[in-house]
């Protein structure tokens, strides 16, 4: 493999939603380093998979020493991925490219509507995934 695909897989996860309701997302998060990736039922939880996947691959390296009160729940494992995973809702590839300022920036690429938009912060992050799975609600 060589050093700039080393590089796209570990800032690429794959997140699969499978049920969004009242603004909750639940689902499985897929990254390289996770075998069978991780199944989340909150949007916390997926926002703290990620968090913990990035902090072990190492890339994009951390600006600050995450705060915690305590240790972090068990972790559940997603069935296994072939190739491209699909959510039953949608289907989202997150880049995360630099974590500065204590938040994320990257870009994510919705793929059943074909578009990608970048994010400055995890909070422009969610809205971004809230207006895709607003959007999917609206044409079914």
């Amino acid at each position: 493999m060589s050093m700039a695909q080393r590089w796209i897989d570990d800032h690429l996860a794959t997140v699969c939603i499978d049920q969004y309701d009242d603004s909750v997302l639940r689902g499985r998060l897929y990254h390289r380093s996770v075998d069978g990736g991780r199944v989340f039922r909150s949007t916390i939880q997926l926002l703290m998979e990620m968090e913990r996947i990035l902090d072990a691959s190492d890339h994009p390296k951390s600006y600050t020493a995450r705060r915690t009160f305590a240790a972090p729940p068990e972790q559940t494992a997603a069935p296994p991925c072939e190739t491209v995973c699909s959510g039953e809702k949608a289907t989202f590839f997150l880049k995360v490219l630099f974590r500065q300022n204590a938040g994320w920036q990257g870009s994510v690429t919705w793929l059943e509507g074909g578009q990608e938009q970048s994010f400055r912060s995890v909070l422009e992050l969610l809205g971004l995934l809230d207006s895709a799975l607003s959007e999917t609600a609206k044409a079914s």
